[in-house]
């Protein structure tokens, strides 16, 4: 029998045990959130069945949680994680009040929203090849008071930022070809694979990223990528192949590491 508009919300406990069911760890506080973010009993039914059937929980509720900010994030657009907030707060230590700013290949642009939303006066500008994640970051970056470019890395960018830029954070996608089959299904089934797939061995978008990098920053300026603790040297050498200096920094707590190269 259909379920009516007007039949009550499934209760927490109900809703707990329907996520559990499903394989959700944390079904206790995966289900208040959903509570909390329904505007109706039919919305609430609506969002449960979707966590339910394995979508993300960030796009059931449209948001997620980075760096104490709601970043809006939607279907088809990569899910900010945890472990880029030490990309963020190391990038906001490197980067003085009034800089310029780019988030590159910025998905949502939770990145750069961040940075921009502890330092001071940054001229933010963050750039994403897939069109879907262009249209989200708009949502969160333009009220920063930053913009957003369609297109391949730096091909995106206004010329007038060459050479002016002070900080470049780059969450480029890492993950080896081989090993997307392994990722929770979640993120393989419905985020965008050109988020994901980072070639052979992760590391295709973060050469080109380190390689373009010298032409757009200034002299002191900085380029941070995230990469896994197991790619950190080869990543590493690219940056000092594209003649940056390169140092490596990592939080275990957060299962966080970054590459980061100085001009």
């Amino acid at each position: 029998m259909p379920t009516s508009t007007c039949d009550p919300a499934p209760g927490l406990a109900a809703i707990a045990a329907r996520l559990r069911a499903a394989g959700c760890v944390f079904a206790e506080e995966e289900a208040q959130l959903l509570v909390e973010s329904a505007q109706t009993p039919q919305a609430l039914r609506d969002m449960i069945a979707q966590r339910a059937a394995g979508l993300p929980l960030e796009h059931v509720v449209g948001w997620a949680g980075f760096c104490e900010l709601r970043i809006a994030v939607g279907p088809g657009v990569f899910v900010p994680r945890r472990r880029s907030e030490l990309l963020a707060r190391q990038a906001a230590a490197l980067t003085p009040p009034g800089s310029i700013v780019v988030d590159l290949a910025c998905g949502s642009g939770a990145l750069g929203v961040a940075i921009a939303a502890l330092v001071p006066d940054t001229e933010l500008h963050a750039c994403d090849i897939d069109p879907v994640a262009v249209t989200c970051a708009r949502r969160n970056v333009e009220p920063a008071g930053g913009h957003v470019y369609a297109g391949d890395l730096y091909e995106a960018l206004p010329a007038r930022l060459r050479g002016r830029v002070t900080t470049i954070a780059a969450n480029v996608p890492y993950v080896p070809t081989g090993q997307l089959t392994l990722m929770p299904a979640e993120a393989r089934d419905h985020e965008p694979l050109v988020a994901l797939d980072g070639g052979q061995d992760g590391l295709d978008v973060a050469r080109r990223a380190a390689a373009g990098a010298g032409d757009w920053l200034r002299p002191g300026g900085h380029l941070l990528i995230e990469t896994s603790m197991a790619q950190a040297a080869t990543a590493a050498g690219a940056i000092a192949a594209a003649g940056l200096a390169p140092t490596v920094t990592s939080e275990p707590d957060l299962g966080a590491t970054i590459v980061i190269g100085r001009r």
